[in-house]
């Protein structure tokens, strides 16, 4: 946004940003709801009004034609280059919203906000006359206005447009969040987030940044010459992932269906046709909790490239990171839980069997499984189910007592294969699958793997894992997807690929807390 210096006169009604609060609630006490239901009747008054003097406050028509950006107005004129007063020989349209007013008298000064930034608006009488001028300040912060206007240098020298004709484009019923109370609670921010946008340019600037990282992933990828693939949101099988799927019912086919947890499969898919690079960037869907980290709807990157193993996602990783963080954000470095951290440093490169026993001090790959499963139940001091078997337990240890210690970028390889019933097995211990995670912050960004491209040994697999899901005594969402293992019969090239949280990604490279603050329109509780 562009600076701005004080303005004419100090006493003024306006829209202010405030601080994002941790409460998650609603903030308004039964004085505001009463002041804000009188604000509205006000407005509501105001704009009948209007339409009896036949001024409509939503007109029909477009400004786009003639509207100049407020920053490329402020761009174009140096104040202390001009003479102070009206210059008519630089004029302009602009529109946007009306943040806040002062002065009084003969003159006043309105402030008027694009996305682009703000700037002073001046209102003079002896130029507009009475009705117009006396209209003009009849309208209320928050109106979106369209103006007309030339160049004005203020006596303090500073930029302005002193308005020769002023249209009321919205009229605004609502009062917006005030500078006495905006927007600092969480719960209203996230459940109102046109009023935590209104309210805060540091939450428009994010979601800015937001689109300008999706971006620069995609354009890193088309690149390298990766073909991008809508797959299906809505899947007769909710494969390619171990997470409970949301279901619904299509009507017409008279058959349940499922929002997907993953596109995997289908990419997959495309490569045995031939497609050989390609990656699918959307929304996958999970019905499970919700936490700083997790979300049931969330967006997801899948890429999937032949000819290539684990390593190389890997490798393709740390790239895709640096490239995309200088892009964005003109630098590699960002702050982790008090550490910077420098994207454009190799990545430390490990195993789960390593960092189990700097960690924790257990060799999961020890023969006797009975003793190595005792220690791991041990060491995660809480209660463990009798069923849990030894891969299970490996990836609990993992998950809540090694990954969050993990703050600088670290790619964590070889995982227990159980979990894994579409990913190669290691070349060297076959109950280890070439799978990895990449890590930042104690938070799991991607998930790489070797893709398995033996047929009998896929069929083998979804029946094993059909088995112990019917042995668990589950429900079995996931049944075995026989197009999947008949589609790579035909025959599929070595392939690795990686799906990586794009909220996640954000929340690190804004150095943000939670996905929730990076999800425009987050899942959030019932008011009651």
């Amino acid at each position: 946004m562009h600076p701005r210096g004080q303005h004419e006169d100090e006493r003024e009604t306006t829209l202010l940003s405030t601080p994002a609060g941790e409460d998650e609630g609603l903030s308004l006490d039964e004085g505001e709801r009463v002041d804000g239901v009188v604000e509205f009747n006000q407005r509501r008054a105001k704009m009948e009004r209007l339409r009896a003097e036949g001024i409509n406050p939503y007109p029909h028509g477009s400004w786009l034609k003639d509207r100049t950006l407020i920053k490329d107005v402020l761009a174009a004129h140096d104040p202390s280059e001009l003479e102070a007063g009206e210059h008519p020989e630089l004029r302009y349209h602009v529109a946007g919203r009306l943040i806040s007013r002062r002065g009084h008298g003969k003159t006043s000064f309105l402030d008027l906000r694009d996305l682009s930034g703000s700037m002073q608006i001046a209102v003079r009488l002896e130029a507009l006359g009475p009705d117009a001028y006396e209209r003009i300040l009849n309208l209320d912060v928050g109106d979106i206005i369209g103006v007309n206007g030339c160049i004005y240098v203020t006596q303090r020298g500073q930029l302005a447009l002193a308005v020769e004709e002023c249209e009321l484009l919205t009229k605004t019923l609502r009062p917006p969040p005030d500078k006495h109370h905006g927007l600092g609670d969480t719960g209203t921010r996230y459940r109102y987030r046109e009023l935590d946008l209104l309210a805060n340019e540091e939450s428009r600037e994010l979601f800015i940044e937001r689109a300008q990282i999706v971006a620069a992933i995609r354009q890193w990828l088309d690149e390298r010459n990766f073909v991008e693939v809508e797959t299906p949101a809505l899947q007769s099988l909710a494969g390619g992932a171990g997470s409970r799927p949301f279901i619904t019912h299509h009507n017409a086919l008279d058959r349940e269906l499922y929002l997907r947890i993953s596109v995997e499969l289908f990419l997959n898919r495309c490569i045995v046709g031939g497609l050989e690079n390609v990656y699918d960037m959307g929304k996958v869907f999970r019905n499970e909790g919700i936490s700083p980290k997790h979300s049931p709807e969330f967006t997801i990157i899948e890429f999937m490239f032949a000819y290539a193993d684990y390593y190389d996602v890997a490798t393709a990783t740390e790239e895709m990171f640096r490239d995309v963080a200088q892009r964005v954000l003109g630098r590699t470095t960002v702050q982790r839980n008090g550490e910077q951290i420098d994207l454009a440093k190799p990545w430390r490169r490990t195993t789960m069997r390593e960092e189990m026993l700097t960690h924790v001090g257990i060799d999961f790959m020890e023969e006797n499984r009975e003793a190595v499963s005792a220690q791991m139940r041990e060491a995660l001091e809480e209660y463990v189910h009798p069923a849990t078997t030894w891969a299970e337990l490996v990836l609990a240890v993992y998950t809540k007592l090694i990954e969050p210690t993990i703050n600088q970028p670290t790619h964590v390889f070889d995982f227990p294969l159980e979990p894994f019933p579409i990913t190669k097995r290691h070349a060297e211990h076959p109950e280890l699958a070439e799978h990895f995670d990449a890590v930042i912050g104690g938070i799991e960004l991607v998930s790489g793997d070797t893709e398995l491209n033996d047929p009998v040994d896929q069929w083998q697999r979804f029946v094993d894992q059909r088995m112990r899901r019917m042995a668990d005594d589950e429900e079995v969402p996931h049944p075995n997807d026989e197009e999947y293992a008949r589609a790579i019969e035909y025959g599929y090239s070595p392939t690795a690929g990686g799906g990586m949280g794009v909220d996640r990604l954000v929340m690190i490279l804004t150095e943000r807390d939670t996905l929730r603050e990076v999800i425009p329109f987050p899942i959030v509780r019932e008011l009651r």
